[in-house]
């Protein structure tokens, strides 16, 4: 009589409870999540025919000692390079509304993390937040860009170095804006795309397409 073992599909299950089981990919990325629990509650859409992810999210802020925004991210291990083409929906109530490309320790509202962000007025700025709890500090914890209205952008990982590239149009070849060492991003990180409204009662969307993930 042939009999068949339960032990593989025990270890399936032991995985999935140790580690998390995701049947609901969206695009490249695993999760899509607030951060901070702002007060109007974030999603996100993915069109697999276009390969185009639209954010919505509200939050008070990316600064001082904590986060509020809404986050697709993935888990990744290591060094990587992420870059999408991005613009805003809509125009929008607050000038300092942001979207880009975060890496962050953990989903802790006050987690260290560095930011490839683009403003709703344009400005685009690398920024950071050294430590866990920490306050960022303008202008100590912020690169600027040298022009605004960046379409494109790319975060680079190499060890504890960020690279932050930008372009200003899908035509334009990236240029480096800005690059920081942040030791205290740990080598296992959250790393994906954002959008935050800068105003609690407000929710703000956004469109990321051309992505590219190594």
């Amino acid at each position: 009589m042939k009999t068949h073992s339960i032990f593989p599909k025990f270890v399936a299950v032991l995985v999935c409870l140790l580690y998390g089981c995701n049947d609901n990919k969206i695009g490249i990325f695993d999760h899509s999540q607030d951060i901070g629990n702002p007060v109007l509650k974030g999603e996100t859409h993915y069109d697999p025919e276009t390969e185009t992810y639209t954010l919505k999210g509200a939050g008070y802020n990316i600064w001082f000692a904590r986060d509020e925004f809404h986050y697709l991210f993935k888990e990744v291990h290591g060094d990587f390079k992420l870059r999408a083409q991005m613009d805003f929906v809509g125009e929008g109530k607050d000038p300092h509304r942001k979207i880009g490309i975060m890496c962050r320790e953990s989903r802790d509202e006050d987690a260290a993390h560095i930011t490839a962000t683009v403003h709703g007025d344009g400005l685009t700025v690398l920024q950071w937040r050294e430590q866990k709890g920490m306050e960022m500090r303008d202008p100590e914890d912020e690169i600027f860009a040298p022009e605004s209205h960046y379409q494109v952008l790319e975060l680079e990982r190499k060890g504890n170095e960020f690279v932050m590239r930008g372009a200003r149009s899908e035509n334009d070849p990236l240029v480096t804006i800005g690059a920081h060492t942040l030791p205290d991003v740990p080598s296992d990180a959250l790393v994906g795309i954002f959008i935050c409204s800068h105003d609690a009662d407000t929710l703000e969307e956004a469109r990321f397409f051309n992505l590219a993930m190594e």
